[in-house]
């Protein structure tokens, strides 16, 4: 059930399930793997956390474009991207034009649960976390909203989401089953 030649980008907040989901996708439509994420701190030999505390986030949102842009140009892959990326208008329009663009959208309560697994977000880092995503959320959901397609990432199995991600690109003509 390959997709029709394009890449599959997954878009959301911190925690909505990027990554594991994305992995998973991939793992089933037999597709590459890559998180922008995990090739941006490649490409700069740091952390996101210190490439944010040394240079900013204004320089972070510039090569996160920059590898975005890249993988983008490569093969068909699943694409799990931090929660900011596809808020840059630049990056988002990159992404609409050569990319079938997913919102993993997933409740405050369970982005919450799920970032307090790690200490690796750079934006949860200072004051209350719940109150930062219950803000990013606000802001950045009507962004998110212009995915082509919004999948509920809820608290339930990985699986669960990987199997309505497919479901919906089969229904929309995207794959072939």
């Amino acid at each position: 059930m390959p997709p029709v030649g394009q890449t599959i980008v997954l878009v959301g907040l911190m925690g909505a399930g990027k990554t594991t989901v994305g992995r998973r996708l991939a793992r089933r439509l037999g597709l590459e793997f890559a998180d922008s994420d995990f090739e941006i701190e490649k490409a700069a030999q740091m952390t996101v956390g210190d490439i944010f505390s040394t240079y900013g986030e204004d320089y972070f949102r510039a090569g996160e474009r920059r590898v975005i842009s890249r993988l983008m140009d490569g093969p068909p892959r699943v694409l799990a991207t931090g929660g900011g990326a596809f808020v840059n208008a630049e990056t988002r329009t990159l992404m609409k034009e050569k990319s079938i663009t997913i919102w993993l959208d997933a409740a405050l309560d369970v982005l919450v649960e799920r970032t307090s697994r790690r200490d690796t977000r750079p934006l949860l880092q200072e004051g209350d976390p719940e109150e930062t995503l219950k803000k990013l959320l606000a802001e950045r959901g009507p962004i998110y909203a212009e995915a082509d397609i919004k999948v509920q990432s809820s608290d339930g199995p990985h699986d669960t989401v990987v199997n309505s991600i497919i479901q919906t690109l089969e229904n929309k003509g995207l794959i072939r089953a």
